[in-house]
């Protein structure tokens, strides 16, 4: 089988993180083990859309939500676009799969003042809240993603244009601008970095020097938000959310936010465009002209 290939693809060349790898191989492995219990088929690679149909019945049968169900056919779909492109089959045989219908949860944004609240409470006193403070900070004042946190380097820094170069999606590089009060945490922080004797190529580090790990940015934002907000979902991505939204909501174009997020695409973008019933009747009510009261 190619699944040992496809996975070192995935993690040297797409540049994915080792835990997104890790439930690939997942994936690829239990619909092996389907193949192979359910209708002795050994070779997943010549799989045709009947056998993997079958597999999806199973899962659903088992009380597999839908959108589980759709994140693993993704990485089979994954997969045989590889599987096309070393030239091992010639049809992938998802091609026309449509994927099966999800509710959609809301990504409801932090406010402002929540935001503002963790900041403040975070003192700069200590190696680890000088960090998880610039953490928070940087993901909400650039959009970054979790993963594009994770990946930055101190060179991917320059204080002089007050900008961070950001590694995205598809090894994807886009500059994002940094502001005055993250560059000074930044400048504070990098200074006792070095002054703890860790020289990581990577700007963020664990309180040994290792480089900061996806579990332990999904700790640290949803320990400090989690005190002050009563959201169920306290994530990085929401810090993302917050960030797009703040900016719509404060009149940027939408173009301008899909370039700073890092999207290929304005339908990507187009998600945080949540305003409110109140808020839509407010800019109605003072810009259409008929809604202006008459002397």
């Amino acid at each position: 089988m190619y699944i040992e290939s496809f996975l070192e693809y995935l993690l040297l060349e797409r540049n994915y993180s080792k835990h997104t790898v890790q439930a690939y191989k997942t994936d690829l492995c239990a619909f092996a083990f389907f193949c192979s219990e359910s209708i002795e088929f050994e070779n997943i690679e010549n799989a045709n859309y009947s056998m993997i149909r079958s597999w999806i019945v199973n899962l659903v049968d088992q009380g597999v939500s839908n959108r589980s169900v759709n994140r693993k056919v993704s990485s089979l779909k994954t997969f045989y676009k590889y599987l096309q492109e070393i030239e091992i089959v010639k049809v992938n045989p998802l091609a026309k799969h449509k994927s099966l219908k999800t509710k959609k949860e809301p990504q409801i944004p932090f406010s402002f003042q929540e935001v503002e609240n963790v900041l403040r409470n975070l003192d700069e006193d200590s190696f680890e809240s000088l960090r998880d403070k610039l953490i928070i900070d940087m993901l909400f004042s650039t959009g970054m993603r979790r993963i594009e946190l994770i990946n930055l380097k101190g060179s991917d820094v320059d204080l002089s244009l007050s900008v961070a170069k950001v590694l995205g999606k598809r090894n994807k590089e886009r500059i994002v601008p940094l502001l005055n009060d993250t560059i000074r945490i930044l400048i504070k922080y990098q200074k006792e970095k070095l002054n703890l004797g860790f020289h990581n190529e990577f700007l963020f580090v664990t309180s040994k020097g290792n480089k900061i790990y996806e579990t332990l940015v999904y700790r640290i934002i949803n320990s400090y938000f989690s005190k002050v907000s009563a959201k169920v979902k306290c994530s990085p991505h929401i810090l993302r959310h917050t960030f797009a939204t703040e900016l719509l909501n404060k009149g940027a174009d939408l173009n301008s936010v899909k370039e700073l997020l890092g999207h290929s695409s304005l339908a990507s973008t187009q998600v945080y465009t949540h305003n409110n019933l109140e808020q839509l009747k407010q800019v109605f009510n003072n810009a259409h002209p008929r809604s202006q009261k008459k002397d």
